[in-house]
């Protein structure tokens, strides 16, 4: 019975894990040079397979970096990434 309870929250354990890596990382994560703006380079540095184009149409003022608002937009619309 404690083999079938350990392996039980062994499995709960790594599902949580699993589960925490799909979160996108937050706004102040992302914005590594504390700019109050995400660009392209440090969104995909916390997010490699992020594209130009999903970037790009994130970037709803078009100044080629992400205000807070739009990167929410951002990480609403398109698959989350890998936990930094």
């Amino acid at each position: 019975m404690k083999k079938i309870v350990l392996s039980t929250l062994v499995v709960l354990g790594l599902s949580s894990a699993a589960f925490a890596q799909a979160a996108a990382p937050d706004f102040v994560t992302v914005d590594s040079d504390v700019s109050g703006s995400v660009s392209f380079e440090e969104a995909q540095a916390a997010w490699p397979e992020l594209t130009v184009d999903a970037f790009a149409g994130a970037d709803v003022d078009a100044n080629g970096e992400l205000s807070a608002e739009e990167y929410a937009a951002l990480i609403a619309a398109v698959p989350a990434p890998a936990a930094m």
